[in-house]
């Protein structure tokens, strides 16, 4: 499943969720809190949402595992498709769905994702990023790209869990996106899901230029990375542009793998990562 969206759009690879902390069987002592989930998804380009092959329905179905293992309160994710000058937070009470796009079929602009925000929630999220000497900002307007509801439409389609995008700023690298999850951690304990939306390989000028057959890079390159996670070796990722094989060709620019590293951060140092493939 996850073979035939990589090859329709080219843009990522391998599996196309991960979920960076326990499989979902695993329970956790009474004497410790049981924590939320961190996921890292590969969100692909915005024809998933209309087409989503078989990868939809099986994201569908995880996202009700999820819930039936998690008390899941809410959400809070960030995308590179909103990049700022200095952090910023959304502190949107009903944040709108934004067709951050050109080009497509109409129908694709005609779709909601009517997920409430939640004023609260962000207000914690950003006392946590202060108190890590992050110093936040905080947006009251702003909607939901759509590295944040194309794949939380087909993970929860009820919109029902109240969502807070965290801004990437401009400049940042692994290591400050490492910290920025490691702030949020402590919120897995009060049931909210931490999500990075990124692309496990994001080649703009290969997807456009007509080639949308996976080249064998784009599988080294996965599998590097899917065996530094199993490994913990959080210090190859980190300097991944070094150490991954073609990662300069699988990321021209490391906007959509930063999210990555915001799961990493929020999942833990003693995190085990389960490869969800449809």
């Amino acid at each position: 499943m996850v073979a035939s969206f990589t090859q329709a759009c080219n843009l990522s690879s391998g599996p196309h969720l991960i979920n960076m902390t326990k499989p979902l069987a695993m329970t956790t002592p009474s004497t410790k809190p049981v924590l939320a989930p961190v996921l890292f998804i590969s969100h692909g380009a915005p024809l998933f949402a209309v087409s989503p092959g078989t990868s939809g329905p099986a994201l569908t179905a995880y996202g009700k595992q999820l819930q039936a293992a998690h008390p899941l309160k809410g959400i809070v994710i960030l995308s590179p498709h909103w990049m700022t000058e200095r952090l910023t937070v959304m502190r949107n009470p009903k944040p709108k769905t934004y067709h951050d796009f050109g080009g497509f079929p109409p129908a694709l602009y005609a779709l909601q994702y009517p997920a409430p925000g939640d004023i609260e929630l962000s207000d914690r999220v950003q006392a946590l990023l202060a108190e890590a000497g992050l110093n936040p900002l905080h947006d009251p307007d702003r909607p939901l790209d759509h590295g944040v509801w194309v794949p939380l439409m087909h993970l929860f389609p009820n919109a029902e869990l109240p969502v807070v995008q965290v801004s990437l700023p401009n400049g940042w690298g692994p290591e400050q996106v490492l910290k920025l999850g490691q702030a949020l951690q402590i919120l897995r304990e009060q049931g909210i899901l931490l999500i990075g939306s990124g692309s496990m390989t994001h080649n703009l000028a290969e997807f456009f230029g007509g080639d949308r057959k996976p080249d064998p890079y784009v599988e080294a390159f996965s599998r590097w990375v899917e065996t530094a996670l199993a490994k913990n070796d959080t210090a190859a990722l980190l300097d991944y542009v070094n150490q991954a094989p073609s990662a300069k060709r699988a990321h021209p620019g490391d906007d959509h793998f930063l999210p990555l590293f915001f799961a990493l951060g929020g999942a833990g140092s003693k995190a085990t990562p389960t490869l969800f493939k449809p």
